[in-house]
C-alpha cells in the first residue's frame, strides 16, 4: 500500500521554493558572520592586550609576518595550479576522434564547461587557503632565516658555519618541499584537464597525448625532478643531525655510503630533468621513462641496500675503530651545544669518620642545610598561614635567599594566591567570581634551616619569616617585610589566578568591591580596587562587545559592574604572559616569586633551543627534565620535544600586581637570541638594565641544569673508545622516597667551596646540586654543583667532585640505611601505626671537609584532626654512622656521640610541639607525652578563664592528641612484649 503514496518517478523533482532558498542563504550568511565575528574578536582583543602590555610591536610583527606568508604561499600555490589548468584548457584539441572513452567524457565536459571559471577560481582559492595556512605556520623558520647569525664555529664535515644548519637549512627545506608539492598538484590538475578535454587518451593505441599535453606534462615533470635534485642536495646536510642507533650525526656508513649515494642520486635527478625538458621537442617518452626508472632503482640500491651492506660487513665487525672518529665529533659537539666544555672535574675522597672532635666544624658547615622540604610543607603553610579557605600556595614551594640581619638565609616561600575552587558554591556567581574575588594577598615564608631570625638556636618546628599571624610571644611574623622594607602585597597575577577579572571603580567616590585579606587576626576583610596598568580598557561599548564574544559572556554588556572605567585582566599566569610576548622562547615551568624594589615579582627563565645543532646528541626534553618534582615541561617551540642545543638566553620578570612583563638579555653570546632580537627589536632589554636588587634573586635555572646533568652523565667521558665501551657511564639516581623510576631532583644549598690560591678561607656559595651514580648501580660516583649566585663572577661554573672511593654509598643505599637503623625505627614507631605514616623529605648530600654528609628531614602528621605534617626528626649519616634528633644539632650530637657542641647555644626547653627525644626509653616518652598533655589542659583552662574560646579549643585538641599518642605508644610496647614472651620461654626451654 505504501507505493500508492510514493511520488511518481515520472514527475520532475519540485524546485526549491524562494523561502527555502532564503533560509539556506540566511543560514550560510549567519554561519559566515559568526565565524567572521569570532575571528575578528580574537584578533582585535589580542591587539588590545599586546598594546596594553607594552608589546604592540610583537603583535604587529607576528600579524604581518603570518599574513605575508599566508598571502605569498597561498597565492603562489593557487596561481600555479590555476595557470596550469587554464593552459591545459586553452590548448585542448579542437577535434577529438570519436571513441567510447570520449563519448563517456562528453557529459562531464558539458557539465563543467559552463562553470569552468568558477571551478578554477574555487579550486585555486581552496588550495591557496591550505597552502597559505601551511606557510603562515612557518613564521619561526622564516624569521630565523631572515635574521640569521653566525655561530663562529663550523661543523666537522661540510665546514659550514653552524648558523647555516640552525637558521637557513630548515626554511630552505620547507621551500623545496613546498615547490615539490605545488608541482605535483599542478601536474595532477593539468593531467585531469587534458584528459577531460581529450588531450590525454588512455584507450588510444597511438598518439595518446596531444602535443600541448606532452609539452606541459614534460615541463612539470622536469621541474619536479629538478627540485628533487635540490632536495637530495639539502639532504646531504641533514646527515649531521640524523639520529642513529649509536649517536646523533654522521657515522661511518653515512660518510662512506649514504653521502656518496645522495650525490649520485642528485646527478641522476639532474639528468632526468634534462631528459624531460628535451621531451618537449623529441616527443618520445622512452628516455625520460628510462631515466626515471634508473632514479627509482638507484634510490633503492644506493639509498637503502648499499648502506645496509656497508654497515653489516664493514662497520659491524670492528665498530669501535670505524666509528671512533665520528664519536669524537659527537662528543665535542654535544659538550659545546649543552655548554659543558668548561666543567671543572676534580677528585674527591670521602674518608669521613664519626670523630667527636669534628662536632664544631660539622655544625658550622651544616648550619644552613635546608630541612624544610618545599614539597611536604604546603599543607603546613596553608593550615597556619592561609587566612581564608579560598587562598592557597603552590603545590611545590620555592627556595630563595634573602639577607636577614646581615646574613644570607635560605627561605622556603610561596605566594598566597586566590583559589576560586574553594569559594562556597552558593557564592559562585559571575559578579563574585569576576569582580569581587579577584586576587591573592602576600607572601608566606619560613627559614629553610629550621633556625629563627638569629640563625643560631635551632627551632623545633617551622620558623616563620613572613606570615599573617602572631608568634606565641606576640611578635609579628614579618622578618621578611623588615628585611626588604615592605612591599605591595596584592597578587593579581600568579600561578593560580582566575581566568579573567573585571576591575576598576565607576567613579572616584564609588566604593571598592574587591576583597583583600585583612592583616593580623582581624576577622573582617578589607576591600580594594586595582589601579595598575596591566588591564585592557573596556570602557567603550564596542570593546565590551568584543570581549563578550571572546569569553562568551553577555555580562560584559549587561552587568552594571562593567562601566566606562573598567579594565579586564586576563592571561594572568606568569608563564602564559611571557610566552605571549615572547612566543619564540621556551619558558621554564617553575616561576618563583621574589620581593624586589617594594614589589612581588615572578622570575622566569627563558631558553633558546633547537634540534639542528650539527652532530650534537638529540634527546627528549621531557625525558631529560622529568623528576619527582616535575609536573610538566616547558617546551613549546619545536614540532617534537627533542633538542640538541639549549641556552638560558633570557631572564624574565612579571609584576605580581600590575602584570608588567620585562625581558632581560642574559646570554649575550647566544646567536639564537641575537636572531630573535633582530626579528623582534626593542622587546628584550640589555643585561645592564637588571637592578642590583633583582640580580640577587636571579639563579641558575633548574631545567637547564637537569638537561646538562643528563648529558654530562655520559659525556663526562671525552675519549671515543671509552665512550663506546660505556664502562664509566653515570646516571642520575632515582629518588628513594618515590615510587617508580622518577629521578632525584636537584637541590639548592649553600655549599662550601675551597677558595682559589691566595684568596683566604673557605666560602659558602649558593648552589644547585645533584649527584651521579654509576650506570645501574647504587654507589656514589660524583657530586655536582653549579654556582647559582648571579652576583658572582663564577655564576654558572659547574664543579664535579668525582669520588675516588668506589664503595661510597649513594642516595638509595643511604635511604635503606636510615630505614633499617634500629634507633630510627624506634623513634618513628609512634607514627607508623596511624593512617598517615611518616614522610621522608629531601635526602640531601653535602660535601664537608672530611667527606660527605647525608641529611634527611622526617615529617609526620600531628593528629588525625590537624591533617598537616610537622618536622619531627632529622636523620644524619656520616662516617658510616646514623644519627637522629629533633633538630640538626641533636642529630649531629647523636651521630658523633657527644653531649654538647662547642659554640652552640643549648636547645630551648621542649615545647608542646617538640618531637620526642629518640634517646629516651618508651616509658619515659609516655611520661613526657602525659606531662605535655597536662600542660595543654592547663593552658586550655587559662584560655577559658580569659574567654579565649579559640585557644581553649586548640589546646584541648592538642591535649587529647597527646593522650592518644601515649595510649598508642603503650599499646605498641605491650604488643611487642607479648610477641617477645613466647620466644623467651622457648629459648629458656
Amino acid at each position: 500500500m505504501s507505493e500508492l503514496f510514493d511520488d511518481d518517478p515520472r514527475d520532475p523533482a519540485p524546485a526549491p521554493s524562494r523561502r527555502s532558498r532564503a533560509l539556506i542563504i540566511s543560514a550560510v550568511v549567519l554561519i559566515v558572520a559568526f565565524f567572521g565575528l569570532t575571528t575578528f574578536a580574537a584578533i582585535y582583543t589580542d591587539r588590545l592586550w599586546f598594546r596594553s602590555s607594552g608589546y604592540g610591536n610583537v603583535f604587529n610583527t607576528l600579524f604581518w609576518t603570518r599574513t605575508g606568508l599566508f598571502i605569498a604561499f597561498g597565492a603562489f600555490m593557487g596561481l600555479v595550479v590555476a595557470v596550469n589548468v587554464v593552459l591545459a584548457y586553452r590548448y585542448r584539441p579542437l577535434f577529438r576522434p570519436t571513441s567510447p572513452e570520449q563519448g563517456g567524457l562528453d557529459r562531464y565536459r558539458d557539465a563543467v564547461t559552463p562553470i569552468r571559471t568558477w571551478i578554477v577560481v574555487g579550486v585555486a582559492l581552496l588550495l591557496g587557503l591550505f597552502a597559505g595556512t601551511s606557510g603562515a605556520g612557518e613564521w619561526r623558520n622564516y624569521l630565523l632565516w631572515r635574521n640569521s647569525q653566525e655561530f663562529g664555529s663550523e661543523d666537522a664535515y661540510f665546514n659550514r658555519d653552524i648558523g647555516f644548519y640552525v637558521f637557513d637549512l630548515p626554511f630552505l627545506h620547507y621551500l623545496v618541499d613546498f615547490m615539490m608539492a605545488t608541482i605535483v598538484i599542478a601536474l595532477l590538475a593539468a593531467a585531469v584537464t587534458h584528459y577531460l578535454y581529450g588531450g590525454v587518451r588512455l584507450q588510444a593505441r597511438r598518439d595518446r597525448l596531444s602535443g600541448a599535453a606532452q609539452v606541459q606534462l614534460s615541463v612539470l615533470l622536469g621541474l619536479f625532478v629538478l627540485v628533487k635534485a635540490g632536495d637530495y642536495y639539502l639532504d646531504r646536510f641533514d646527515l649531521v643531525n640524523q639520529s642513529g642507533r649509536l649517536i646523533t650525526g654522521i657515522t661511518y656508513t653515512d660518510d662512506h655510503a649514504v653521502l656518496p649515494a645522495k650525490s649520485i642520486l642528485m646527478g641522476i635527478a639532474l639528468i632526468c630533468a634534462v631528459l624531460f625538458f628535451l621531451n618537449v621537442w623529441r616527443r618520445t617518452w622512452t628516455l625520460p621513462s628510462v631515466g626515471l626508472a634508473l632514479l627509482a632503482l638507484s634510490a633503492v640500491l644506493l639509498g637503502m641496500i648499499w648502506p645496509g651492506i656497508v654497515q653489516q660487513f664493514q662497520v659491524k665487525p670492528s665498530e669501535a675503530d670505524k666509528e671512533a672518529e665520528y664519536i669524537a665529533a659527537n662528543i665535542e659537539a654535544t659538550r659545546a651545544a649543552y655548554d659543558l666544555t668548561d666543567v671543572e672535574s676534580e677528585p674527591y675522597t670521602s674518608n669521613s669518620s664519626a670523630d667527636p672532635e669534628l662536632a664544631s666544624a660539622l655544625s658550622s658547615q651544616t648550619a644552613s642545610v635546608p630541612l624544610v622540604d618545599p614539597q611536604l610543607v604546603r599543607a603546613t603553610f596553608q593550615q597556619n598561614q592561609q587566612g581564608r579557605a579560598y587562598y592557597s600556595v603552590a603545590p611545590v614551594l620555592d627556595v630563595d635567599r634573602y639577607e636577614m640581619n646581615g646574613v644570607e638565609r635560605a627561605l622556603v616561600l610561596g605566594v598566597r594566591e586566590l583559589d576560586q575552587d574553594e569559594i562556597n558554591d552558593a557564592d559562585k556567581n559571575w559578579s563574585n567570581l569576576h569582580t569581587v574575588y579577584t586576587h591573592g594577598n602576600g607572601v608566606i615564608a619560613a627559614y629553610a634551616n629550621q633556625r629563627g631570625t638569629d640563625d643560631n638556636s635551632p627551632g623545633t618546628d617551622i620558623q616563620w619569616a613572613e606570615g599573617n599571624q602572631e608568634d606565641r610571644d606576640g611578635s609579628r611574623q614579618d622578618d621578611l617585610t623588615q628585611a626588604t622594607g615592605g612591599y605591595e602585597s596584592r597578587i593579581y597575577f600568579g600561578e593560580d589566578s582566575p581566568d579573567y577579572s573585571v576591575v576598576g571603580k565607576a567613579s572616584e567616590d564609588a566604593g571598592s568591591v574587591e576583597l583583600s585579606l585583612s592583616s593580623g587576626t582581624e576577622d573582617e576583610d578589607q576591600t580594594t580596587t586595582y589601579d595598575g596598568a596591566g588591564g585592557v580598557d573596556i570602557g567603550s561599548t564596542f570593546n565590551q562587545l568584543m570581549y563578550a564574544v571572546k569569553f562568551g559572556e553577555p555580562n560584559f554588556l549587561l552587568s552594571g559592574r562593567v562601566h566606562e572605567n573598567s579594565q579586564v585582566l586576563y592571561n594572568r599566569t606568569p608563564r602564559e604572559r611571557v610566552e605571549k610576548v615572547a612566543p619564540w622562547l621556551t619558558v621554564d615551568e617553575d616561576a618563583y616569586p621574589a620581593i624586589v624594589d617594594g614589589k612581588v615579582v615572578w622570575i622566569l627563565d627563558g631558553y633558546t633551543t633547537t634540534d639542528r645543532y650539527p652532530s650534537a646528541e638529540r634527546e627528549s626534553f621531557e625525558e631529560m627534565t622529568t623528576d619527582s618534582l616535575q609536573d610538566d615541561d616547558g617546551l613549546a617551540t619545536l614540532p617534537t620535544d627533542e633538542i640538541n642545543y639549549m641556552r638560558n638566553a633570557v631572564k624574565a620578570t612579571v609584576d605580581a600586581y600590575d602584570g608588567t612583563v620585562t625581558l632581560y638579555e642574559w646570554d649575550e653570546q647566544d646567536p639564537l637570541l641575537k636572531a630573535w632580537m633582530g626579528a623582534f627589536p626593542d622587546t628584550v632589554e640589555d643585561k645592564s638594565e637588571i637592578s642590583d636588587e633583582l640580580l640577587k634573586h636571579l639563579r641558575y635555572p633548574e631545567d637547564l641544569f637537569k638537561v646538562q646533568r643528563y648529558q654530562y652523565a655520559r659525556y663526562h667521558i671525552t675519549d671515543a673508545n671509552d665512550w663506546y665501551q660505556g664502562n664509566d657511564r653515570w646516571e642520575v639516581p632515582q629518588d628513594p622516597n618515590t615510587k617508580g623510576d622518577l629521578l632525584q631532583p636537584p637541590y639548592r644549598l649553600f655549599v662550601d667551596e675551597a677558595p682559589a690560591e691566595g684568596e683566604g678561607a673557605t666560602k659558602e656559595t649558593w648552589s644547585l646540586t645533584s649527584t651521579f651514580v654509576p650506570y645501574r648501580k647504587e654507589n656514589l660516583a660524583s657530586f655536582v654543583s653549579v654556582n647559582s649566585d648571579a652576583t658572582s663572577p663564577d655564576y654558572g661554573k659547574i664543579t664535579v667532585r668525582e669520588l675516588t672511593d668506589q664503595n661510597t654509598q649513594g642516595p638509595g643505599l643511604i635511604a635503606n640505611e636510615f630505614s633499617n637503623d634500629e634507633k630510627v625505627r624506634e623513634a618513628l614507631l609512634p607514627y607508623t601505626s596511624g593512617d598517615s605514616p611518616p614522610k621522608f623529605g629531601n635526602l640531601l648530600t653535602l660535601p664537608v671537609d672530611q667527606g660527605l654528609i647525608y641529611v634527611e628531614p622526617v615529617y609526620a602528621v600531628r593528629s588525625s584532626t590537624s591533617g598537616y605534617p610537622i618536622l619531627r626528626f632529622v636523620l644524619v649519616s656520616y662516617g658510616g654512622e646514623v644519627g637522629i634528633g629533633g633538630t640538626m644539632t641533636d642529630a649531629l650530637k647523636d651521630v658523633l656521640d657527644v653531649d654538647e657542641i662547642a659554640g652552640q647555644e643549648p636547645n630551648p626547653s621542649p615545647g608542646p610541639d617538640s618531637p620526642p627525644d629518640p634517646s629516651l626509653s618508651v616509658d619515659q616518652r609516655i611520661r613526657n607525652l602525659l606531662d605535655q598533655a597536662q600542660a595543654a589542659f592547663d593552658r586550655a583552662n587559662e584560655a577559658l578563664a580569659a574567654n579565649d574560646l579559640g585557644t581553649y579549643q586548640e589546646q584541648n585538641e592538642r591535649a587529647s592528641e597527646l593522650v592518644q599518642q601515649a595510649i598508642d605508644l603503650a599499646e605498641q610496647r605491650d604488643a611487642a612484649a607479648e610477641e617477645a614472651s613466647p620466644k623467651e620461654e622457648q629459648a629458656a626451654e
